[in-house]
């Protein structure tokens, strides 16, 4: 696959609308023409003990931040009629639905395809696993800022480019 964009969310909470960050790089004719991160305000706007572990994200740091809308208003136009990839696409177009669905917004039926399932396929038993750390270093993209929505968007376009 040479055309598409590979998207990452990290969420403040357990809840799907809780988007705090995004992170997009599209892939024109296999090479990265665009990287897009934003912090986001999340819906509910409160953040689990569990959830700023992982990610370090912190209200702190989404406060002035703009809401899903706006962000997505900057975002939308680098990817139309792109195919989305996700490493665990379930959880980030599941965060996508979720959150369209919370502010009202019409969902466009976004083309998903997941760079997990696609190493469980390529790869099979000779990984020790297939989380994104692993796959990525698989496919000689070394990931050392794994939770940064960005840097996991980038690792997911690295394995899609090599797998899809």
């Amino acid at each position: 696959m040479k055309d598409f964009a590979a998207i990452d969310f990290e969420t403040a909470n357990r809840c799907s609308t809780s988007v705090c960050s995004v992170g997009i790089v599209v892939v024109r004719d296999g090479i990265i023409t665009e990287r897009f991160h934003r912090l986001i305000k999340p819906e509910p706007e409160y953040y689990s003990w569990w959830n700023t572990r992982i990610h370090g994200i912190t209200r702190e740091d989404t406060e002035n931040a703009p809401t899903f809308p706006e962000v997505w208003a900057e975002a939308e136009p680098l990817i139309e009629g792109l195919t989305l990839t996700a490493h665990n696409s379930r959880f980030d177009e599941g965060c996508l639905k979720a959150v369209f669905k919370a502010y009202g917004m019409d969902y466009p039926d976004y083309t998903f395809l997941c760079t997990c399932n696609a190493s469980r396929k390529a790869f099979g038993k000779t990984l020790p696993d297939h989380r994104l750390p692993t796959v990525a270093a698989r496919c000689g993209y070394d990931l050392t800022a794994h939770h940064n929505a960005l840097a996991d968007a980038e690792a997911c376009a690295a394995i899609a480019l090599k797998i899809l």
